[in-house]
């Protein structure tokens, strides 16, 4: 193993794009705090596009893997799905908020957000990551 593909973890790969996302997170809020539409817009719409790549990243290809690999399909990703769900449904209120132009409630909406995805990607990146780089380490040379 090379330095390189060593540091090619599901777990690092997935964690840099959940910062990525956090980050456009925090963009729009300060955005929306500006009264900023447009930059808030752009921002929230570059964090949508891709935290709904990440999910479906793993939805559709990371989890799938892990629980052929394992024979686990009840257990974390069962949970994970759901609160990709409630990301979603969340990420809509965002969009209902710019619409409308209310930083209060894209406010509230952000900080709900935060908190989710706070205890949503440390339970992936502490728990469910760590379990997929053991089943399915070959899968971190696909992200």
């Amino acid at each position: 193993f090379s330095s390189k593909e060593q540091s090619m973890s599901i777990v690092s790969i997935m964690q840099a794009q959940h910062r990525h996302c956090d980050a456009l997170l925090a963009q729009a809020e300060a955005a929306a705090r500006r009264k900023d539409w447009v930059a808030c817009a752009e921002a929230a719409g570059a964090f949508m596009a891709d935290t709904e790549a990440h999910l479906a990243l793993e939805e559709n290809g990371l989890f799938p893997a892990f629980e052929q690999a394992t024979g686990m399909s009840g257990g974390p990703t069962q949970m994970m799905r759901i609160e990709h769900g409630e990301v979603r449904e969340l990420m809509a209120g965002l969009n209902e908020a710019i619409a409308a132009q209310d930083a209060a409630d894209f406010a509230g909406c952000c900080e709900t957000l935060l908190i989710l995805l706070q205890q949503h990607n440390m339970k992936e990146e502490n728990i469910l990551y760590p379990m997929c780089d053991r089943a399915v380490p070959e899968f971190a040379q696909e992200l």
